[in-house]
Parts: C-alpha cells; sequence; structure tokens
C-alpha cells in the first residue's frame, strides 16, 4: 500500500486526478483491509477455540486445531462470499 499517498497529492497531469486510477487504488486498499480483517477474525476465533493455556510454543494438538479451524474458517468464508457474489449479481440484472 504504499506510495498511494504520492499518487494522491500528485494530481496527475496538470493537477487533475485520474478518477480511473483512484478508484481502482481504493478497490485495492478495500481487499487489502477485507483481508487483514478476515485474517484479524480467524486468528481471534481459533486461537480462543484450540489454545488453552499460552506457552513457548504449540503442541501437536493445538496444532491440528488450529489448521483444521482455519481451513473451515476459510471454506464458510468463501461459500458465504459466493452466495454473497451470487445474490449481488442477480440483484444487479434485475436492474
Amino acid at each position: 500500500m504504499e506510495g498511494y499517498g504520492s499518487d494522491f497529492s500528485a494530481g496527475g497531469a496538470g493537477g487533475k486526478m485520474d478518477t480511473g486510477t483512484i478508484m481502482e487504488q481504493v478497490k485495492v486498499q478495500i481487499a487489502v483491509a477485507n483481508a487483514q480483517e478476515l485474517l484479524q477474525r480467524m486468528t481471534d476465533k481459533c486461537f480462543k477455540k484450540c489454545i488453552g493455556k499460552p506457552g513457548s510454543c504449540l503442541d501437536n494438538s493445538e496444532q491440528k486445531c488450529i489448521a483444521m479451524c482455519m481451513d473451515r474458517y476459510m471454506d464458510c468464508w468463501n461459500t458465504v462470499s459466493r452466495a454473497y457474489n451470487s445474490r449481488l449479481q442477480k440483484e444487479r440484472s434485475r436492474i
């Protein structure tokens, strides 16, 4: 995400901002923020579920639990995302 601020302040050629470029940068920033939020939520939920007593390392059962929890979380996220995108496409086609 480095360099976005300089693109906005430069204003493009002749002081005018390229709206298409700005929109793409905003979309990228939103995608990065969504990915960070997904990772944070997944980490929080799986840590609470799998780690009873935090220590210096994870035992085998904790490692397996974390891996399975993260896999399930990602599967659920993907299922919900597909359903949401499908619903959005249906709504857009009505218009």
